[in-house]
């Protein structure tokens, strides 16, 4: 699933205010202005740079998310906002500005990680809602910036509330935490190869990630009680061995054959009755589901 990411932009740039002047006018005019005006300041006295966002904040973006960012309008979670900070975290180990490309791809691999930690079903967020982040550019590099901001925006429109999860049952942690790492496992893993015979190495290395991840999944299940559960346990057993056909597969052929009921085998939408067993969210995000519709 793709993570679209707006950038962090270069420290210390003052955003430009723009003023509004009253002059004569009728009262109605005037008292819109004044509304007006007042707006305007609340938004200015919200403004935050990105380099200080916490998680948990819910924000506005001056610029709807596109191209960099230098300030956002930190709102309170109750107001209709358009993102919240999900999690953050440091990029180590790189002396040297490592490229766009090579910080995406940390971002691409941590955030949706991190970001179960604070949301971790995310069958329940709000329709349309994004994984996005915020990373370092060169020039903020250049002044100390290692930090990676990751969020869930809305791509159109707003959402009122935060999406923080603070009440959740030990087997349904046990539950989500198990089922996003073989999602993570599986996507994280794509090789950039599209088939099969130009990168057979790449495509057994994901499907051995997803076997892993799947046994550790099974594991939790293991202690949950419940019909539904016990079915899902059956049913992921068996997937697990085609995931591990795949990744020990002799050649192309061989991949394919073991590959088509390994993938069909995690289709989310065989997940739902257990889900609803649990008491979770039991609608397939629109984009998951697009994917194991063909």
């Amino acid at each position: 699933m793709a993570i679209r990411a707006p950038y962090r932009s270069l420290r210390g740039i003052s955003a430009a205010v723009a003023l509004l002047a009253i002059g004569a006018a009728g009262c109605s005019e005037v008292s819109d202005a004044v509304d007006s005006a007042k707006d305007g300041a609340k938004k200015v006295a919200r403004q935050r740079s990105v380099f200080t966002l916490h998680v948990g904040d819910c924000y506005n973006p001056n610029n709807k998310g596109e191209d960099e960012e230098i300030l956002v309008e930190i709102v309170p979670c109750d107001e209709a906002h358009t993102g919240q900070v999900a999690a953050d975290f440091q990029i180590t180990g790189e002396k040297k500005y490592p490229g766009d490309d090579a910080v995406s791809a940390i971002a691409d691999k941590r955030c949706p990680v991190e970001a179960a930690k604070f949301a971790p079903d995310t069958w329940a967020l709000p329709k349309g809602v994004a994984a996005f982040y915020y990373t370092p550019t060169a020039q903020s590099w250049a002044t100390g910036d290692r930090a990676v901001s990751c969020t869930y925006n809305k791509e159109s429109g707003t959402f009122t509330g935060s999406l923080e999860a603070k009440s959740l049952k030990p087997e349904q942690t046990t539950f989500l935490k198990g089922s996003n790492a073989v999602y993570d496992a599986l996507w994280t893993n794509q090789p950039e190869k599209d088939t099969v015979e130009d990168d057979l190495a790449g495509y057994k290395a994901q499907a051995k990630a997803v076997a892993t991840a799947l046994d550790t999944h099974l594991k939790g299940l293991n202690g949950i009680e419940g019909t539904q559960v016990g079915k899902l346990r059956e049913q992921l057993t068996k997937t697990a061995e085609h995931w591990k056909k795949a990744a020990s597969a002799a050649d192309a052929d061989a991949f394919y054959i073991a590959y088509d009921p390994a993938f069909a085998g995690i289709d989310p939408n065989k997940t739902v009755a257990a889900r609803k067993e649990l008491g979770l969210a039991t609608t397939v995000p629109a984009d998951e589901a697009e994917v194991w519709a063909g």
